[in-house]
């Protein structure tokens, strides 16, 4: 073979490579793009608990825009820390992680989650609302608790361990309390989702069992084995929450994001292939299967917070058993941002293992995307990771996925389409739609097409933009000029997406 013929080959298998390679990493029209956003201990907002109520807001207006720019189309925030509130409510006390003593309101007043529920609408990006639901303290003495809270009105619901202190889970009180702080947050606010982490019982404390021996004697409810009994009292506050969202706001979806490892398979023939030292099943006490098993919740989130090839938890290995045991529910990844600027492992100093990570879930078609924890390190750009979001990974919008749990209403496709100009203007407009509910309209998506036919509606790149509004300015969108063609379509609050009868051609 000449020299010339060689370097043809060359090339010709380059540039196969090359496209084989942007094949596979076509970023997808559905998809979760989530951050959380976690305030205990003011880990990501708010960076100071002195700070004025302005700097507060602008610092959230910040980080909305940064994940806008991101793609990101989905946010965690931590609205409920420590059985308080980063929110105005009448159960529980504002949280001091905001204004630096428990009770103490903002000032000047706002309320940050409908503050954030507002702005992050605005950017067409979802608001998930995490709640711890056990914990009352995170080590701080119980001298700092306002004195309206629940603690000394009611202490026989709370025990001591580990040197913190819990609401006892074996308690009806507990759910019952739980439940009302659930269902005023989804009734007052315009939410998308309620979340849980992977704090339910907590992780085991060497030489200490948790005190709920009097609650196991006095409510036994049938079970003589203790480990039982505690998963049971999980369950049925993982129910009854259900029951409580869906029949408030049937569109608002319940999610939890477990300890990434359910049972090692030496404990459970269904277990994964791992030798963690916690499991979610016997330490935590939650059943996270059964929940998939039986619909008690919408979406489940494992925490893969461990590199590929890690032996006793292999990311590969747990990525496949989790969408292997989904029950058909949304699966997402929770990924460890944080990670590539604090593990050691020689995995996490290779850039990047998140990026080969989401390359991996791209061989998981049942993975619906990936949570990155958390917010600072995420947008720390550690490793280059936002980089390849940005010119890889997130190219183009993403709306978030339909949740496959949820009775879901079909949404109403806008009529009415037509092109306005006025000399060197275009405005894009049609009807707008007024329905309630879960078919209110969350916003509209708009497709562009080069020429006189509509195009693959499946490929996000040909999205021109996400708008609240009947309506687009087109010459501030994009320099368009010769003939387009252009389809609006609606998302509602179950994020269906209505069929696009519609489409209307005109040259610009």
């Amino acid at each position: 073979m000449n020299s010339t013929v060689r370097s043809v080959s060359v090339i010709s298998v380059f540039m196969l490579a090359s496209l084989l390679t942007i094949v596979e990493a076509a970023p997808k029209k559905r998809e979760m793009r989530g951050v959380w956003v976690a305030t205990v201990a003011n880990i990501d907002w708010p960076t100071s608990r002195n700070a004025s109520s302005d700097a507060q807001r602008e610092e959230l207006r910040e980080m909305l825009d940064r994940f806008a720019e991101l793609k990101i189309n989905t946010v965690v925030f931590q609205a409920r820390p420590t059985s308080d509130a980063l929110y105005h409510s009448a159960i529980e006390p504002w949280s001091a992680y905001l204004t630096g003593k428990q009770g103490r309101k903002p000032s000047p007043y706002f309320d940050p989650l409908q503050f954030l529920v507002e702005e992050a609408h605005k950017r067409f990006i979802d608001v998930h609302v995490w709640l711890n639901p056990y914990r009352l303290l995170n080590g701080d003495p119980v001298t700092t608790l306002d004195k309206s809270h629940i603690f000394f009105q009611k202490p026989h619901l709370f025990v001591q361990y580990g040197g913190k202190y819990y609401f006892n889970p074996g308690l009806d009180e507990t759910r019952h309390y739980l439940n009302r702080v659930v269902a005023d947050i989804v009734e007052r606010y315009d939410i998308d989702a309620i979340h849980f982490d992977d704090y339910f019982y907590p992780y085991p404390v060497q030489g200490q069992d948790f005190p709920d021996q009097e609650a196991f004697r006095n409510y036994p409810r049938g079970f003589t084995n203790k480990a039982d009994w505690r998963r049971n009292n999980v369950n049925m506050v993982i129910a009854e929450l259900k029951k409580t969202i869906q029949s408030i706001k049937p569109w608002v979806e319940f999610g939890i994001s477990p300890f990434g490892v359910w049972r090692n398979n030496a404990n459970d023939p269904k277990g994964s292939a791992t030798r963690a030292g916690v499991q979610n099943y016997d330490d935590l006490y939650a059943d996270i299967l059964k929940w998939l098993e039986e619909g008690t919740i919408d979406y489940v989130v494992p925490q893969l917070y461990w590199e590929i090839g890690k032996k006793i938890a292999d990311y590969e290995v747990l990525v496949k058993w989790w969408t292997q045991h989904a029950q058909n529910k949304n699966v997402y990844i929770g990924l460890y941002a944080s990670g590539l600027g604090l593990r050691t492992e020689a995995a996490w100093k290779r850039p990047n293992e998140l990026a080969r990570q989401l390359r991996m879930n791209q061989d998981y078609p049942e993975v619906d995307g990936v949570f990155f924890y958390s917010a600072k390190p995420f947008l720390r750009n550690l490793q280059g990771l936002t980089d390849s979001l940005k010119h890889q990974f997130y190219l183009h919008p993403a709306i978030p996925p339909v949740n496959r749990n949820l009775a879901r209403t079909t949404a109403v496709q806008p009529d009415n389409i037509r092109i306005l100009k006025d000399g060197k203007e275009a405005l894009l407009t049609w009807d707008p739609i007024t329905a309630e509910g879960g078919d209110a309209v969350a916003y509209y998506v708009v497709y562009y097409f080069k020429g006189k036919k509509a195009g693959n509606m499946e490929d996000p790149a040909n999205i021109l933009t996400l708008t609240t509004e009947p309506m687009v300015l087109l010459n501030e969108l994009k320099k368009l000029k010769g003939r387009y063609t252009f389809v609006v379509t609606s998302v509602n609050r179950y994020k269906e997406e209505s069929k696009p009868y519609y489409a209307v051609t005109r040259r610009l």
